[in-house]
């Protein structure tokens, strides 16, 4: 498992821990694009929508370092046809630039300090 290549299930299964509304519907619509034309998703919601869970959730499903069937054979997606044949076939790259703007913040902000 690594940070920014095949992060794993580990953020999808603390989610699922929670009150978990299933919104596994979005993989079927996603499994749909894989070797088509319209392979390019864009996932664009105003702030506080769930972007961060449903990039979780389709890291678990896609990523190919873990095994999610204890995950997904519940929810709606696990109905599908194609279920199984994109499970945990993948590797995964997984970005989170609002990581990366804080960090680069919080790192602005010690350097300022530091040249105090």
């Amino acid at each position: 498992m690594g940070i920014y290549v095949n992060p794993g299930n580990s953020g999808f299964e603390k989610i699922c821990r929670g009150d978990y509304i299933d919104k596994t519907g979005l993989i079927e619509l996603m499994n749909h694009r894989i070797g088509s034309s319209d392979s390019l998703v864009c996932i664009s919601r105003p702030r506080r929508f769930g972007k961060s869970f449903a990039a979780k959730m389709l890291s678990a499903y896609y990523d190919c370092s873990c095994d999610s069937h204890g995950l997904f054979d519940d929810k709606e997606i696990a109905r599908t046809q194609d279920y199984a044949r994109h499970l945990n076939q993948y590797n995964v790259i997984c970005l989170d630039i609002t990581g990366f703007i804080s960090d680069m913040k919080r790192k602005k902000n010690l350097w300022i300090l530091f040249r105090i």
